[in-house]
């Protein structure tokens, strides 16, 4: 059975906007139902953009009311002539000629959902440059005004792998980037509490050492 473009993407979307079981949207995207579960209660895909089905051709919503009635039933994907993007070996990343002019409406779409993606991270997903991706964030790109967001899993120009594993790295360099903020700020403190303390130590006037009491005086021997 063919899956959807972006399997984990669309799982999201169903799990929100329908009322579809999990065992149904697991068969329908190829993953387990204890994922689907996990997407439903917010454990994992955080932060992934769902992607509708209707609008990329893939489901009918007379598909999804059909199996919303029968939790019995199957999904069954739209036939489509859409090419599906092929992994690749690693190396460099090359565009062909045809799709190089959505990489703008691909650099649009990151920008507006996943603005945590760094631009190397970008440029390296998308094969772009770092100018073309702060032209386009910055609105003096050429052609600035035909610029429309567009998914680049959907336009073809990254896997949908590729995409949630820069996801990942952009979040585990962001709680990272937390936690050292956090251990500076703790430091900091401990130092400005030692600080304070040896400040006010020095500022106390020093107590001088009790003076001795003198000796009891012996009674003078008798004659």
């Amino acid at each position: 059975m063919a899956l959807p473009l972006m399997p984990k993407a669309t799982a999201v979307w169903l799990v929100e906007n329908t009322a579809l079981s999990f065992e149904q949207i697991a068969a329908y995207t190829g993953m387990h139902e204890l994922e689907i579960q996990a997407i439903a209660d917010g454990e994992v895909a955080v932060g992934i953009v769902g992607v509708n089905p209707l609008t990329g051709a893939q489901l009918t919503p007379e598909e999804i009311a059909r199996c919303e009635a029968d939790p019995k039933a199957r999904l069954k994907m739209i036939k489509t002539d859409i090419p599906l993007p092929k992994a690749r070996s690693k190396g460099a990343r090359y565009t062909p000629v045809s799709k190089r002019q959505d990489r703008p409406d691909a650099i649009n779409w990151i920008l507006k959902h996943h603005s945590e993606l760094t631009d190397a991270q970008i440029s390296r997903l998308l094969g772009t440059t770092k100018a073309t991706i702060a032209s386009v964030r910055d609105r003096s790109h050429w052609n600035a005004t035909n610029i429309k967001p567009q998914n680049p899993v959907t336009l073809g120009l990254c896997s949908e792998a590729d995409l949630e594993k820069a996801m990942v790295l952009a979040q585990r360099r962001k709680t990272n980037a937390i936690k050292a903020e956090e251990r500076k700020q703790r430091r900091e403190a401990r130092e400005a509490a030692a600080a304070a303390a040896a400040a006010q130590q020095a500022a106390e006037p020093a107590v001088p050492p009790a003076e001795a009491a003198p000796a009891p005086s012996e009674p003078a021997p008798s004659v």
